[in-house]
């Protein structure tokens, strides 16, 4: 497996970011198990980070492998 040698923070955080989205999508389900249906606008919004990280980590693992990134 080949190592990036970049020094870059972006794949990290969007590591992060992705795992943050991950944890409130299993809140959310699990709040609507139980039977909360007024859900918190900041709730709704970290959920959003999933999909943004996802996205984010993708286009640098791209962009790295094509060797077009320098940070």
């Amino acid at each position: 497996m080949p190592r990036f040698t970049s020094k870059s923070a972006t794949l990290p955080v969007s590591v992060c970011l992705f795992g943050v989205g991950l944890v409130a999508v299993v809140v959310i389900f699990g709040m609507g198990a139980t039977g909360v249906r007024n859900l918190p606008l900041w709730l709704n919004l970290a959920a959003m980070l999933a999909p943004l990280g996802l996205i984010t980590g993708v286009v640098t693992v791209i962009l790295r492998a094509r060797g077009t990134y320098h940070p």
